[in-house]
């Protein structure tokens, strides 16, 4: 750690470090020069020699990405997913901010590795700061010739546009941003055709992160291996970690990947707030499950993570829940995200997140049951990509932090279901007769309507 050299953060701290001036006085666009004059096949090779993996979430080889478009392809399209939209994620926010140019350069360079003439840069509506810094950014770019036509004198055309989104975590999946690019509603298209063949505007597409491409200028500049001499094995490069939750510092900080959470908490973080003791962190993103006390020692990294029950990487935005959180409600929070971010397109993913919310939101007011958890269990195997019912993996990531916190913290949500029974409301005759399926003649309609509560029978919240 000690010997490890920050890249993508090196101008964070520098004055005016987000203008075209200083970027220039610091090398940039160096790089971009030196890939202009390469063979564009020689540049994916190297991106591809270095093994960097996406860092939008799904950690897929950025360069094996590049090489799935036709050989024999007219117009190539670049998509960069700057919606940033998973909870407790803010890296590429301060890509954005503080270093726009660092950003432009991967833009220019992966787009002539790709053979791409236009790039839209898909940015979160709420950065309202960062829509405006990228586009000043552009245009300084743009007249200084990095952008544009015939761009160092090499022959090579190149527009960038940014396109701000609507705030919808589901146009985060590539084609949801490419269907919300295209002025249509945000969800999933069903593949194949995949972008790469049939994309934005029904032409051959790559769509990248917006920390994946800010890596390419320094791979190009300082070589292949370089990039895998930082990290762990399948886990190479520099990689930006957000903490956030219950720490006493919020941070966004450059690391190794490889890096476990426990160090990224207490040396980073500054240990956990209130003097309290961690119970859990989500590693990733909400969608990515849950590290338990005891696993905090994981790396942080594309393999480790799956040995002890989590999706992955994710985002690398670390959440942590300190000793006096209830699961309950962390379920109920996460529950809560999904159900509101459903696109609805497919039937699993629609009713499942809004009746796994339900059931959570129950169990937390105090009407759970404990063959609840068994029934929310069964449901959220029914969901999402991996089971096979649904176009995207929105499900997935809505159905996993249930299943995971069930499998580490089953015993506290039933002790907590025990423990935490609101009084059943009295009900009226008719409500009784109606919850036991009894057939109520109309003639008796009127009176069992009157009639007062017989009392405390049960709860009619409860599902039946």
């Amino acid at each position: 750690m000690s010997t490890f050299e920050p890249v993508l953060s090196r101008n964070w701290n520098v004055a005016d470090g987000h203008t075209l001036k200083v970027y220039e006085s610091r090398g940039g666009y160096q790089a971009a020069r030196k890939a202009l004059a390469m063979d564009p096949d020689a540049v994916v090779n190297l991106v591809k020699d270095s093994e960097l993996r996406g860092r939008g979430g799904a950690g897929f080889p950025c360069g094996l990405k590049w090489t799935f478009l036709p050989k024999d392809r007219k117009e190539t399209l670049m998509c960069v997913n700057g919606d940033e939209s998973e909870p407790a994620t803010f890296n590429n926010r301060y890509l954005i901010e503080k270093d726009p140019h660092q950003f432009l350069e991967g833009i220019l360079i992966s787009c002539f590795a790709t053979r791409a003439s236009t790039a839209y840069v898909y940015l979160r509506y709420e950065y309202i700061n960062g829509y405006r810094i990228m586009e000043k950014a552009i245009a300084e770019a743009r007249a200084a010739g990095h952008i544009g036509k015939n761009i160092y004198g090499l022959g090579f055309d190149l527009d960038v546009w940014c396109h701000r989104g609507a705030g919808a975590y589901i146009c985060g999946e590539e084609t949801g941003l490419i269907e919300s690019l295209e002025g249509k509603r945000g969800w999933p298209r069903i593949k194949p055709p995949f972008p790469a063949i049939e994309g934005a505007f029904r032409k051959p597409t790559v769509v990248n992160n917006v920390e994946t491409l800010c890596c390419v200028p320094h791979i190009v500049e300082r070589g292949a291996s370089w990039f895998k001499s930082i990290g762990t094995p399948k886990s190479y490069g520099p990689k930006l970690y957000t903490i956030s939750g219950h720490v006493n510092k919020q941070v966004c900080v450059e690391l190794p990947l490889g890096i476990t959470c426990r160090a990224l908490i207490e040396e980073h973080g500054g240990g956990v707030w209130k003097g309290r003791k961690a119970k859990a962190a989500v590693p990733g993103g909400i969608s990515m499950g849950l590290l338990s006390a005891e696993e905090l020692d994981t790396p942080l990294d594309f393999e480790s993570l799956r040995k002890p029950g989590c999706l992955g990487l994710g985002t690398a935005a670390v959440t942590v829940l300190d000793d006096q959180t209830r699961i309950i409600d962390y379920l109920y929070n996460t529950a809560r995200f999904f159900a509101h971010e459903s696109c609805g397109q497919c039937t699993p993913c629609r009713e499942g997140c809004n009746w796994l919310n339900r059931t959570i939101r129950r169990i937390r007011d105090g009407g759970g049951r404990l063959e609840d958890l068994d029934i929310m269990l069964r449901q959220a195997n029914n969901m999402g990509i991996m089971p096979g019912t649904t176009i995207c993996g929105l499900a997935d990531g809505a159905a996993w932090p249930i299943k995971n916190a069930l499998a580490k913290f089953r015993g506290e949500l039933e002790d907590f279901i025990r423990t935490n029974q609101r009084p059943a409301r009295a009900v009226t005759p008719l409500q009784e007769a109606i919850a036991r399926g009894v057939r109520v003649e109309p003639a008796s309609l009127v009176t069992l309507a009157a009639a007062r509560p017989a009392g405390a029978l049960h709860s009619p919240d409860a599902p039946r």
